[in-house]
């Protein structure tokens, strides 16, 4: 793992590079006028490797402004192609990690909704019957560890809607630390959310070899807590 150019680099070859987002970064530009991270992995591969000219970055999937950790991009546009083919035939293990300010009722479960989102608001709405427009969502869940107020989950998602472990667990009662726009009691002081992208798991675009990719999380006291408990 390396240190370049402010980016904290989990893999790296010529055809993948893997960064360790974190929470206040935007993934593609928007109308904060923010640098965007596909331009700051851009740079970094353009020093790096002394590339002059137009340097290929594609982005392969997303995550929310205050959400951190393991994102992907394709170094080449064939490997974009064959990253975009398996995400979307495949769907790579996806592991999350949500601190949430209640409990589960059980502490292991599946969550199954029909997300509904509202672009206006920039949110989805979760429900137990498909309504039109919305799309399935599921989700399977289990308690790792608990503070004296806060609950660890780890999270893995068979499907990848706007918003959806957001609202999933808000919609059962387990809002996210921080996430005051699905109900938090109060925001995080850096605007961030307790939600972390922890580990990818996927087959190699040309090696055919399986990866798996896990991003240590944010420096943020609490977090550092529930990490070296498990740890």
């Amino acid at each position: 793992m390396t240190n370049s150019n402010d980016l904290e680099v989990l893999y790296e070859d010529n055809h993948l590079i893997v960064i360790n987002k974190r929470a206040s970064e935007i993934v593609q530009g928007d109308k904060t006028g923010d640098e965007p991270l596909v331009e700051k992995v851009r740079e970094y591969i353009r020093t790096k490797y002394e590339k002059p000219g137009n340097v290929f970055c594609g982005l392969v999937h997303r995550l929310d402004r205050p959400t951190s950790g393991v994102l992907v991009f394709a170094r080449t546009s064939k490997s974009l192609e064959r990253m975009n083919k398996l995400f979307a035939e495949q769907h790579p293990d996806k592991t999350y990690w949500a601190v949430v300010e209640k409990a589960p009722k059980q502490p292991n479960g599946a969550l199954k909704h029909y997300l509904t989102r509202n672009e206006k608001q920039n949110k989805s709405y979760a429900s137990d019957v498909a309504k039109t427009g919305s799309k399935e969502a599921r989700l399977s869940y289990k308690q790792l560890l608990q503070s004296d107020r806060y609950t660890l989950l780890e999270i893995a998602l068979e499907t990848g809607r706007h918003h959806q472990i957001r609202a999933q667990l808000a919609t059962i009662g387990c809002v996210i630390k921080g996430d005051l726009k699905y109900g938090a009691k109060r925001s995080n002081p850096d605007g961030s959310i307790h939600l972390h992208a922890r580990s990818l798991r996927f087959k190699h675009p040309t090696r055919e070899e399986e990866i798996t990719i896990v991003a240590p999380v944010p420096s943020e006291p609490l977090w550092q807590w529930f990490e070296k408990q498990i740890s």
